[in-house]
C-alpha cells in the first residue's frame, strides 16, 4: 500500500466490502466501495484507483473519509443547490390561486397554462421564471414549483362558460338507440 492510503478501519473484509458494494443502491458509492475493497487487497493505489474510474489523489481521499465515517462516509455530501424563486407564502398563495382556477373575465383564460401562470408570477411578484420552471413547481425543494406544491399537469377537459346541459340531454333523446 501507498503512503497515506492505508486503510484503518478493518471491520468489514474486503469480500464484506465487495457484498455491499454489489447491494448499494448508489453506483457512485458502490464504486467507492470496490476500490476501498481493492486496496484492503492489496492492490497499488493505482490500481484500485483507475479500476473504479478514479484519480490516486481521490481515492486517497476516500479513504480517510472511510477511516473516518466508515460506509456512510463515503455518500456525496448534500448541496444547497439555488435558493427558490418564491417563499413558502408565495408558493402557497399560488397554489391557492392554481387551485380556486382563472376568472374569465379578469385573467382572460378558461384554465391555468404554465405560460399564464409565468405572467401571473410576474406582475404579483416581480419574478421572471421561464414556462418550463413554472411546469415543475411541483415536488420538492429541488423540483419545479407546481410539482412542489403537490399538483400535476394533467387536468380535466374545462367546461365551456356558455355550456347548456339540458339542450345537450335534449339532443341525446333524439339520436336513434345504439
Amino acid at each position: 500500500m501507498g503512503r497515506g492510503i492505508e486503510v484503518s478501519r478493518l471491520e468489514l473484509s474486503a469480500a464484506e466490502l465487495r457484498q455491499r458494494a454489489a447491494r448499494c443502491g448508489d453506483g457512485r458509492v458502490a464504486c467507492r466501495v470496490l476500490a476501498i475493497a481493492g486496496v484492503l487487497e492489496g492492490a497499488s493505489r493505482a490500481e484500485a484507483a483507475s479500476a473504479c474510474g478514479m484519480d490516486r489523489q481521490t481515492l486517497r481521499d476516500w479513504v480517510h473519509r472511510y477511516n473516518a465515517e466508515g460506509i456512510a462516509g463515503l455518500s456525496d455530501a448534500p448541496r444547497s443547490g439555488r435558493p427558490p424563486a418564491l417563499s413558502q407564502g408565495q408558493m402557497q398563495e399560488l397554489k391557492d390561486l392554481v387551485l380556486a382556477g382563472p376568472d374569465r373575465a379578469k385573467d382572460g383564460v378558461v384554465r391555468w397554462r404554465c405560460i399564464d401562470l409565468r405572467s401571473v408570477i410576474k406582475a404579483r411578484y416581480e419574478v421572471v421564471v421561464h414556462e418550463r420552471t413554472v411546469g415543475k413547481l411541483r415536488a420538492k425543494p429541488s423540483s419545479p414549483a407546481l410539482r412542489r406544491m403537490g399538483l400535476i399537469r394533467l387536468q380535466p377537459r374545462p367546461y365551456h362558460p356558455k355550456k347548456d346541459g339540458e339542450a345537450q340531454e335534449a339532443f341525446k333523446k333524439t339520436l336513434p338507440p345504439t
